[in-house]
């Protein structure tokens, strides 16, 4: 390898929201995120579901005269 070419690999952690550290080596340093493995819906089985101002009834409201031809 070249010298003085390429960047400093060095520790870092990754911090989440929801509090989870996660020690690891990076170029760009320490990092904070909004969602991990921890805290994601796909990984714990928590998955929310939320029917923001009420989407779903407007929906059904709109389309509700449509008849399937």
């Amino acid at each position: 390898m070249k010298k003085d070419i390429h960047p400093e690999y060095k520790a870092a952690t990754i911090t989440c929201v929801c509090g989870n550290v996660i020690e690891t080596r990076t170029t760009n340093g320490d990092t904070k995120i909004e969602i991990c493995s921890n805290c994601h819906p796909f990984y714990t089985g928590k998955q929310k579901i939320m029917d923001t101002a009420g989407r779903i009834e407007k929906f059904n409201r709109k389309y509700a005269g449509l008849e399937k031809k």
